[in-house]
């Protein structure tokens, strides 16, 4: 069978020393036609520069927050209308910017945008690509992502919040593989330590349990997840245990779907970045969720609840 040759991206070969070091001020595309294109049609996003004034509309962004959910990511943004102070005028609510498409749902308070991205890798990919051009168009300067979500940990408390320190695929490789003309890229999935630290520090401070830790990411939430209660499954729990065991002994401290994407695309585009992901399971007890509504409620809130203290601590709302 012929073998597709197999390439690094470039930034995989920077010296060690080079790595984490993020670009403060305009985000930037690394791709040469948009601009010699009469028009961006973010088509997912349901805008587009010549149709709007995206710089208008969007040029004091300057956080970024990501998560899989349409209902979580419009609670949100109403969270952080209160936590920011942000007065809506008396009958009015915040609307969904691009209610244009039935595929994400886009919000903005003050310098805060809150995106929803659905579920796994190719989802968050699309509109990954779209918010950074709209970024880029709009002139936005020294912006952070996050994402926000919930994952499986693997010998932690449920509630527990898992920083990533670094993103691997479900082989344990720090990088992202995209089929790109025929041949595998591969693009580094590296996470902004400082930054880390900070969501750190700060969950402590909410008395929050959290660990920084890397996160393994998946392509799919049942085979690829060791999970036994698919409608498929090639192993058994003697298997399954010891996967999970021998990951766990490398440092994986939670598993999701969309983190190696995340990663990967904000550190190409030299955007600082963090994952947050609570876990609302302890993968070496079980594979199903039991916890109640109301229980998983609470720890969702929960890396919400550090990105609003560091946006406030940032605007010199709080110290």
């Amino acid at each position: 069978m012929a073998q597709y040759p197999l390439f690094r991206h470039p930034s995989d070969n920077e010296p060690e020393e080079s790595r984490g070091k993020w670009k403060d001020g305009p985000v930037e595309l690394k791709n040469p036609h948009i601009q010699k294109m009469d028009e961006d049609v973010l088509y997912h996003l349901a805008l587009s520069n010549k149709s709007h004034d995206l710089k208008e509309m969007f040029h004091d962004v300057k956080f970024v927050c990501f998560g899989g959910s349409p209902t979580r990511m419009q609670k949100f943004v109403a969270f952080m209308a209160k936590e920011l102070q942000f007065k809506i005028p008396a009958g009015m609510t915040l609307q969904n910017i691009s209610h244009g498409s039935d595929r994400y749902v886009l919000y903005k308070v003050g310098p805060v945008l809150s995106v929803s991205h659905g579920m796994g890798i190719p989802s968050l990919s699309i509109v990954f690509h779209e918010v950074l051009k709209l970024l880029h168009h709009a002139g936005c300067t020294d912006v952070k992502m996050f994402r926000l979500g919930t994952s499986g940990g693997l010998a932690l408390d449920p509630g527990t919040v898992v920083i990533s320190e670094a993103a691997v695929d479900g082989l344990l490789r720090p990088y992202m593989e995209i089929a790109t003309l025929g041949m595998i890229l591969q693009h580094p999935a590296f996470l902004d330590k400082e930054l880390n630290e900070e969501l750190h520090a700060i969950a402590d401070d909410l008395g929050f349990t959290s660990v920084i830790g890397k996160t393994m990411c998946t392509y799919d939430f049942y085979e690829g997840q060791a999970r036994l209660d698919g409608a498929f499954c090639d192993f058994n729990e003697e298997d399954k245990m010891s996967f999970l065991k021998r990951i766990h002994d490398r440092g994986i401290k939670n598993i999701e779907m969309e983190s190696l994407c995340f990663a990967a695309m904000a550190y190409r585009a030299r955007v600082k970045s963090a994952v947050l992901c609570c876990t609302i399971i302890d993968r070496l007890k079980g594979d199903q969720i039991t916890a109640s509504h109301e229980t998983l409620e609470e720890w969702q809130e929960r890396p919400q609840k550090i990105i609003s203290r560091y946006i406030q601590k940032q605007l010199g709302m709080i110290k």
